[in-house]
């Protein structure tokens, strides 16, 4: 490590290829450009953060984990989504059903 580049033995760093940052995008190693797709942390195993765990915020998503809640239509009357017939996403009135009640899991 040089400050936040991965160095190797010829002075070329790893790089997200294209700079795009998806899901199995390649890594290349190439000469240095001070660009961000470039820059990296270490993180220790020991030191990682622990996932949320029921009742605790996920910081990532804003949701709690496990904790029910309600979707509400910002639509003039506030309806519920609600599952119908075990594969049907609608809007309802509130219920109280737990057809209407969703959660986060982690």
């Amino acid at each position: 490590m040089e400050g936040a580049f991965l160095v190797n033995e010829k002075g070329k760093v790893m790089d997200i290829l294209s700079s795009i940052d998806k899901e199995n995008q390649n890594i290349q190693v190439v000469a240095n450009t001070g660009k961000i797709n470039q820059q990296w942390d270490i993180v220790y195993a020991d030191e990682y953060p622990a996932e949320p765990t029921k009742g605790q915020l996920n910081k990532d998503f804003g949701l709690y984990v496990e904790r029910d809640f309600y979707v509400v239509s910002e639509l003039a009357n506030n309806k519920y989504l609600e599952v119908v017939n075990n594969r049907n996403i609608v809007i309802k009135t509130p219920n109280g059903r737990n057809t209407q009640k969703w959660y986060f899991h982690q």
